[in-house]
């Protein structure tokens, strides 16, 4: 079985082999320390399979490991804080590809997310229509079924917008996002509004980065970058190719982004004047 996202369980593996070697033991005397096979240590080390919460606790008891961070860590990693709501995915697993499905999973689990979109609105403050829309471009050759239902885990992941407490979202979007239009004048006139409320959210900061900002680091490519509460350890990029994902861990990789992003909000219009160049753009000015 392989729940959560496969990089979670590749960091968690590599962890418990890590804290293995340390304590001396082989996978094997691992394995029957807990009364387990050696492959079962084998797949949770290599991220073949995720691991539950007990399955952890069971490990770090063996390896003698006290250290309460470490094992905070180890089990927010293997989902101790996961509830029901967080896999309300799994109804889709038939119509969303694993990289989608991990891209929810982390979404779910976030406190912030940090994103840059030069194309599209971001998911998270899309209509229903600009959903449709988008996903009809975006997936070839979709049935409508498939569309229906593409569109609905894309509007049940804005729920984390509402949750308790909510993700607080900062998106920097590319004027050009707001110029091209995307299912129509209707739809984007109902976008633009859609984007005005979100913008009066406590827990969301929206701001565009205007043409008139010129060449920009952001020109590379749209990227995310979610934090996690209880440790930056857990902090990743995630960057969307036409076929897969990418995501970064490493600090180097997340000081990267993460000085990117500010220098992108620095360039940027402030929210204030964000709201009124979307809405001077409604007004066709």
């Amino acid at each position: 079985m392989q729940d959560g996202p496969a990089v979670r369980r590749r960091k968690l593996g590599a962890e418990l082999r890590s804290l293995r070697t340390g304590a001396g033991f082989t996978s094997g005397e691992a394995a029957r320390l807990v009364g387990w096979h050696q492959s079962k240590v084998s797949r949770i080390e290599t991220g073949t399979s995720g691991a539950k919460p007990a399955d952890v606790r069971l490990l770090l008891d063996a390896y003698g490991v006290e250290d309460t961070g470490i094992r905070e860590l180890l089990l927010v990693l293997a989902g101790s804080r996961n509830t029901v709501r967080d896999h309300w995915w799994h109804a889709y697993r038939g119509v969303l590809p694993p990289t989608y499905r991990d891209f929810i999973s982390l979404e779910s689990q976030a406190s912030a997310m940090r994103t840059l979109e030069t194309s599209v609105v971001p998911g998270l403050l899309q209509t229903p229509e600009y959903a449709r829309a988008v996903t009809r471009a975006a997936v070839d050759e979709v049935d409508d079924d498939r569309l229906d239902a593409l569109v609905e885990v894309r509007l049940a992941r804005q729920d984390v917008l509402r949750s308790d407490p909510p993700l607080r979202l900062s998106a920097v979007l590319d004027e050009a996002v707001l110029h091209r239009e995307v299912g129509g004048p209707e739809v984007m006139a109902r976008q633009r509004a859609r984007l005005a409320e979100a913008a009066g959210l406590p827990q969301v900061l929206l701001q565009v980065l205007p043409f008139s900002a010129g060449a920009h680091i952001g020109i590379t490519g749209p990227f995310v970058i979610f934090s996690f509460s209880s440790t930056s350890d857990l902090d990743v990029v995630v960057i969307d190719h036409l076929t897969s994902s990418l995501h970064l861990e490493r600090k180097e990789d997340l000081r990267a982004y993460s000085e990117a992003f500010d220098s992108l909000r620095a360039h940027a219009l402030s929210p204030e004047d964000s709201l009124e160049l979307i809405a001077a753009t409604g007004d066709g000015t």
